[in-house]
């Protein structure tokens, strides 16, 4: 199976929110990370011919995305997928499956096989209104997949998620990804850490970055410090360097931060991690976008619960 994405773009007016992607995706599941405004959902919806291109391709084994052949191999779950509160979780399944042409007798066991897959056999007959947000999005993923799709496009399917729900959430993609091509756009690094084969990293549009965690990683192997440093000089590293964490420990400030050679006498080389990279690249003044201003509010945070926790320190 093979997904190709070819110079795909998507400009509104004067913007440009898709720039000419191209991909090629095979079995397995790929975590599609960016900020807020970064084109993932644009990207997303043209990948399912929700939205129409401006210009480049989408096709599925030679299959143009807006063919029914294409559809028929789809399963998508959007950012909020739509559902009838007074339905039963059963009687929904059974309502897609109609709408995605299985028989009566096949709609019948493909529901009951995919509410026992997403742990919600034992809540079928109750109504999807008296959900929890998890259990809702279990139910998004069982409508995803009621045509045995090929390809899973899943739309940040963790947002609303406590942890136990998301690693629930990310064990069932785990498991799917070995026979489907699993597209998985979040903006939460841990989503896709450690069950995805491969990792995109999106940013104003375009795919920075591509590849196996330990590929992409290796942009800043070497480069990620921790140091414990007095007040003067944590000052001077958060106004110099991306800073991925910062800690208050007694007289001192513990900072974790992204340079190319030690920044301060006590710092020392540690293992890098998604997070590090992620945080590092938004951090990038290529342009001023949603990854940018995401992270100029986590740098302000930092610096303002530094303050803060100064001010409290001096009270």
């Amino acid at each position: 199976m093979e997904l190709i994405v070819d110079r795909l773009t998507k400009q509104y007016k004067n913007k440009i929110a898709v720039d000419r992607i191209s991909l090629t995706l095979n079995n397995g599941v790929y975590g599609l990370l960016g900020a807020n405004g970064s084109g993932k959902t644009t990207l997303m919806r043209m990948l399912c011919g929700v939205l129409k291109p401006t210009s480049g391709e989408v096709k599925f084994n030679g299959i143009d995305v807006s063919e029914e052949e294409y559809r028929d191999a789809l399963g998508y779950l959007p950012q909020d997928f739509g559902y009838y509160p007074e339905f039963t979780a059963y009687d929904f399944l059974l309502y897609m499956a109609s709408l995605k042409g299985l028989t009566k007798q096949r709609a019948k066991e493909k529901s009951k096989e995919l509410l026992e897959l997403v742990s919600l056999s034992d809540v079928a007959k109750k109504k999807i209104k008296t959900f929890s947000g998890g259990m809702k999005q279990r139910l998004g993923i069982a409508q995803a997949i009621l045509n045995n799709p090929k390809i899973l496009i899943l739309d940040e399917p963790t947002a609303r998620l406590d942890p136990k729900e998301r690693v629930r959430f990310r064990n069932l993609i785990s498991q799917l990804g070995k026979e489907k091509i699993v597209l998985l756009s979040t903006h939460i690094v841990s989503d896709v850490e450690y069950i995805a084969s491969a990792i995109l990293i999106m940013k104003d549009g375009q795919i920075m970055h591509k590849g196996s965690l330990g590929e992409i990683i290796s942009v800043i192997e070497g480069k990620v410090f921790e140091c414990s440093a007095d007040s003067k000089t944590a000052h001077k590293l958060m106004a110099d360097y991306p800073i991925i964490n910062i800690r208050e420990e007694s007289d001192k400030t513990f900072l974790r931060l992204v340079a190319e050679k030690p920044p301060c006498e006590t710092a020392t080389v540690v293992t890098a991690l998604l997070e590090d990279l992620y945080l590092y690249l938004m951090s990038q003044p290529w342009h001023f976008s949603g990854g940018k201003a995401a992270m100029l509010l986590f740098s302000f945070s930092c610096r303002f619960q530094y303050a803060r926790s100064l001010c409290i320190q001096k009270l």
